[in-house]
């Protein structure tokens, strides 16, 4: 590749992996939190309904994202005519249809939204368990203070 298409080659794809990268956590995260938020609070604190919500989250971002995805591929790939994701985008809607910017989508999707949702429920749960922690530590310094308190009551009046 070095000798044949120079330095830059090995970064043929970097920008729309870049560009892609960004959008792809926004959506999942947002999509997940309003998703959490619009749920009963009884079902919030259930590990079934993030993963349920984590899968939500991750099939609209994969949906949204993919074509940027597909355009990486692209601009990866030896002998691409696109020089760029600008260049890129039109010329595979050209070529293939709208359909060419989802090709290859469902066996990526098949391959991303466990990892993904695996992710995002973690996530969830650590941040409970977390918040829970941080509770129990405040419960806990406010039994220490009110314990030193009485007994520096119990002092002052000795």
């Amino acid at each position: 590749m070095l000798r044949e298409e120079g330095f830059g080659s090995f970064y043929y794809g970097l920008v729309p992996s870049l560009i892609g990268i960004a959008p792809y956590i926004a959506v999942n995260f947002c999509i997940f939190d309003l998703v959490k938020k619009a749920l009963p609070e009884k079902y919030r604190q259930k590990t079934q309904a993030s993963l349920l919500t984590a899968v939500v989250s991750a099939a609209a971002a994969t949906l949204t994202c993919y074509p940027l995805d597909t355009v990486r591929r692209q601009m990866q790939m030896r002998g691409t005519p696109y020089k760029s994701v600008m260049d890129a985008i039109p010329g595979i809607i050209e070529r293939d249809g709208v359909g060419g910017l989802y090709r290859g989508f469902v066996p990526n999707a098949l391959k991303n939204l466990p990892n993904s949702s695996i992710r995002l429920t973690t996530f969830d749960i650590v941040k409970r368990l977390i918040a829970a922690s941080e509770k129990q530590f405040e419960k806990m310094v406010d039994e220490n203070r009110r314990k030193a308190k009485q007994e520096t009551d119990v002092e002052q009046s000795c």
